[in-house]
This record gives structure tokens, sequence and C-alpha cells, in this order.
């Protein structure tokens, strides 16, 4: 008995926008999805990492000469309490995962920073300007820190019946998230002539404990690894069944239209200049005279592109060499009805 067969599904990019993409901040852009992907996938993860994404934080301290959150501390400025608050904002990564002390002893007038901060070896202090009190002249500030790692929120760990701790420890309630905001995106995206297709934005924002690479990682691991128990037998393979018939596609694409495209993607000529990169003078230069595709650009010569206003040969070397990347060169006489009949040939295929 043959197996049955089943039919393909569009394997999307993933690609990070580099110019944007910081340790706090990135933006993730996804395309093309199966209808109705987008926000599936896109609110999936949010939650996911919303929720899921490990972190560590201090879950209690014993301040030297203080047994409870509603003293005062000889010599410094703020009470007790908005120390404690000012503890809660320290960033905290923690290379192992493992449970951490750190030390802070501060003397004298003097403002007292997470820089001042002496952590465990693999706990690394990331808001190092992150101010924790100001001292007087006569002042001393003596903190040391437990440092736990856990998910989400997690209340203070008072234990039950006892006020006051033998060792004058305080307990304090910790946000464990490293994120600080997820945003999902969705709009549609073309894919031949189709224009159902969903394209996704996803935003993530951390405190920097983790990067937002690690972040969207961590989500589609959990994800992945939750969604595994409800196979009851082996699993489906679209990835081999749809990367068989992306290769088919892509060889199509690279059919020899006409011999100066010879070996070249179809869908290269008929994108925006932009995809190339030129500098912001040649780009605007080539924008004005109505230069807005590859192929507009490859049909012209050395000297159709001297006549442009403000191109010079500076311009015109810089488009040289970068064409050249790309396998491409001024003067190639593509025609564009041949690339239609090309991609035509492939979207047939494609419902075949």
């Amino acid at each position: 008995m043959l197996d049955k067969v089943y039919k393909p599904l569009i394997l999307p990019t993933v690609k990070w926008e580099k110019k944007t993409l910081s340790d706090t901040l990135g933006e993730l852009v996804v395309q093309p999805l199966e209808p109705g992907f987008g926000i599936t996938l896109g609110n999936a993860l949010r939650r996911v990492i919303l929720a899921s994404v490990e972190g560590s934080a201090v879950t209690s301290v014993i301040i030297k000469d203080v047994n409870n959150e509603f003293s005062t501390v000889k010599g410094v400025i703020e009470d007790t309490l908005q120390i404690l608050l000012n503890i809660k904002q320290i960033v905290i990564k923690n290379t192992t995962g493992k449970p951490g002390k750190m030390r802070l002893n501060v003397k004298g007038e003097n403002v007292a920073k997470v820089e001042n901060i002496q952590a465990d070896d693999h706990l690394e202090l990331i808001n190092k300007d992150h101010i924790i009190a100001h001292l007087a002249p006569d002042g001393e500030l003596d903190i040391e820190f437990f440092v736990e790692t856990g998910r989400g929120y997690q209340a203070a760990k008072w234990p039950v019946g006892q006020a006051l701790q033998q060792d004058g420890r305080i307990y304090l309630d910790a946000m464990f998230s490293p994120i600080k905001k997820v945003e999902v995106y969705t709009e549609k995206t073309r894919v031949g002539q189709s224009i159902d297709y969903d394209k996704l934005i996803l935003t993530v924002d951390t405190n920097g404990a983790i990067s937002p690479v690690d972040a969207i990682h961590y989500g589609a691991s959990v994800l992945r690894t939750q969604l595994d128990h409800f196979l009851h037998t082996d699993e489906i393979p679209f990835n081999e069944i749809s990367e068989a018939k992306e290769d088919e596609k892509e060889k199509e694409a690279m059919l020899d239209v006409q011999g100066p495209t010879k070996g070249l993607p179809v869908d290269l000529f008929l994108k925006p200049i932009d995809e190339l990169e030129f500098s912001v003078r040649a780009h605007n230069c080539l924008v004005v005279a109505g230069i807005k595709r590859v192929i507009d650009l490859v049909n012209l010569t050395d000297d159709d592109l001297l006549k442009i206003k403000n191109f010079g040969r500076k311009s015109l070397r810089e488009v040289k060499e970068i064409l050249n990347a790309f396998g491409l060169h001024l003067g190639m006489n593509v025609k564009e009805l041949d690339l239609k009949k090309v991609i035509k040939k492939q979207e047939d295929s494609l419902k075949s």
C-alpha cells in the first residue's frame, strides 16, 4: 500500500531586522506564511515568551542592623522600603540558572549603585548605573542578596508563623521574567499571484538579561516540546515535503529565460532596487529617474546612467560593483514578458 501523499505547506523565511536589533530590542519578520498562520503562531509565541521565559531575581536580602522592611538605616537617606523597591529593579543575567549570592558594602557620603555589588561568577549585573540608595557622611549600607531563578511572578516566601527571622532576612516578591513587552503584527503578503498569505512581525523588548533572539528561540522550544505530546503516531514530515517542492520551484526559477539571465533567479529581476542597498545618493538619483526595479536598471547602459542628473562616475562604479556581486551587469536586455512566462510556469507547477 502506497503512503498517503500530502500537499506541501509554504515554508517561511525568518529574518531579524539587523538595523534595529540590539541586546534588548528586536524585530522579527516571518514571511510568507499560510493564510491565518500569522496570528496563530504570533499569539502562541507571544503568550509563551511573556509567561515562560526563565529569569533570575533577588528573592531575599539581609541588611545589616535591619530586621524588617519598615525600619530605617542610619546614615541612609532612603528608608528600608524604598531600598527594597530599588533592589527589585536589579537586572541579573544568570549564565548557569543556579542560585547565587551578591554583596554590597558602601560607607561614607556616597551613592550605592548596582556597579558596587560583588556577585558570584555566574551572575552578571546588567543595569550597573541603577541606584540602590544615597548615603550621608556617617552612613553605611551592608546588604547580602540571595538570587534565585524562576518563571513569571513569585510572592515573597515568608516562613509561616514567623514575623522576624533569626538571621534578619527580609523576603521579597520577585518578577523573574526578563521580557518587558512582545508585540504581534500581521499583514497580507504576496506569493506569485496570490495575496492571501501572511506576513508576521514580532517585536520583542527585554531588560537585557536575555536577547530578543534567545527569547524567540526559548519560546519556540517550549511550543515545540509541548506540541510533541499531541502526536499519536509518527510526525507528518511537512518540512521535507515542502522543501522538496521548494527545490522544484527554485529549479524553475533558475531556468534560462534568455541568454544573459542564465543561472539567475527570475524573481531577482522584479525586485525593487532597494534590495541592492545602494548608497543614498545613487539610490535617490535612480528613483527620481524612474528606475525602481532591478530589471529597469540592468537594461540600461553606462551612457544611460551618466545622463541622469547628479549621477556621476563614482555612482556608476558603485552600481557596477553591487550588480556584479549579485551576478548582474548593465546592458543585459532582459525582457519582462519572458520573466512572466517563467513565473506563470512556476505557479502552474505549484497548483498541480
